[in-house]
């Protein structure tokens, strides 16, 4: 970490409007400031703005000419091969087992908060800041850093980060957690960003025209099979066009008439199935949840796996990061009983 007096702190830009303002609040903090973009998706040279793919070479201009603004140092950090197989690979794979992936969560976990981290700790960095509604703050409940939801909850992205670890949220820091969008904005003209009236950008980056379903066919150089949708008794009343064009809870766009509304209630890639339910067979007493982080759980003396709570209902996850859990209550109060396995429905290695 960094030996001199004036703390070090990696920015994590984007040319958006939201991480601008995060670095211009931070080096009013004092900190020393490196602004730093990821290059996550095709060509890359280090030398070469223009050259970039993490969103578009227009943000890597904006990024730069507001870190040129500030004063500060800017450049590219390539990290294609773990963005393909850590996010990309990940979300093509969960659609093909029947899963609805955020990709944003794994960019999160593995390239903002795993691949950068190390980088910021080896430029002697003490912190990661990020342009993300959030906040961090010590709970003395737990004894350690907590993330807690943004000030502005039609802004919260607090979310989209629930995967990292304590030592994670040991050393980053959301400016914004505590402004409104429109505070972020005003910041922005006031300071002269050239990004301070720019569109949020609301799909996914390696997916810039919105159509997955395509992109997921290109990547593995192949189209789904279509197959059956089944009831509840294993009878046919329709055909799909492919696993990965549906959702769980979708009632919309299946392409079949039904005497009632019908809803997916389950993809079943083994047989290339969809199960359709009624309304009211939608719902469960029982969930099955991946990956459970350690930030929502604390450990108990003994080594159990369930966790009785006072309401007829379970909670099974899989592939949870800690030996056991305790009361989840505040988080789920209508649980009664909380299981898990450390089984994974899918690996990106598989």
């Amino acid at each position: 970490m960094n030996t001199s007096s004036q703390k070090k702190a990696l920015i994590a830009m984007s040319g958006g409007v939201d991480s601008s303002v995060a670095a211009a609040l931070i080096k009013n903090r004092g900190y020393e400031c490196i602004g730093v973009m990821l290059k996550l998706h095709g060509s890359f040279s280090k030398d070469d703005v223009n050259d970039a793919s993490c969103g578009t070479n227009k943000d890597a201009n904006d990024a730069k000419a507001v870190a040129d603004r500030l004063g500060i140092n800017f450049h590219l950090y390539g990290c294609e091969d773990s963005f393909e197989s850590e996010v990309i690979e990940r979300f093509v794979r969960a659609y093909e087992n029947g899963f609805t992936p955020n990709p944003c969560v794994e960019c999160n976990k593995h390239m903002k908060f795993g691949a950068l981290f190390k980088y910021a700790q080896s430029l002697g960095c003490e912190c990661i800041v990020t342009g993300h509604y959030a906040r961090t703050e010590f709970d003395e409940r737990y004894g350690r850093v907590v993330l807690k939801k943004a000030l502005d909850t039609t802004k919260d992205q607090s979310y989209v980060l629930y995967s990292l670890s304590k030592e994670q949220l040991e050393h980053v820091i959301f400016p914004l957690g505590s402004y409104a969008k429109s505070e972020i904005r005003e910041m922005a003209e006031s300071l002269g960003f050239v990004n301070a009236k720019k569109k949020e950008s609301q799909d996914i980056c390696f997916v810039p025209d919105g159509d997955y379903v395509g992109f997921i066919e290109r990547y593995r150089a192949k189209t789904f099979e279509h197959g059956n949708f089944v009831d509840k008794d294993g009878n046919i009343i329709g055909r799909h066009k492919g696993i990965v064009r549906y959702t769980v809870g979708q009632h919309k766009k299946l392409g079949i008439v039904t005497p009632e509304p019908m809803y997916v209630s389950e993809i079943r890639p083994h047989t290339n199935e969809i199960l359709l339910v009624t309304d009211p067979e939608l719902y469960k007493q029982e969930v099955t949840s991946t990956h459970l982080p350690q930030a929502f759980v604390r450990r108990q003396s003994s080594d159990t796996n369930t966790m009785p709570l006072p309401a007829p209902f379970t909670v099974k996850t899989t592939g949870v990061y800690c030996s056991s859990l305790t009361c989840l209550k505040e988080r789920l109060p209508r649980v009664s009983r909380l299981s898990y396995t450390t089984a994974t429905p899918y690996s990106a290695a598989e």
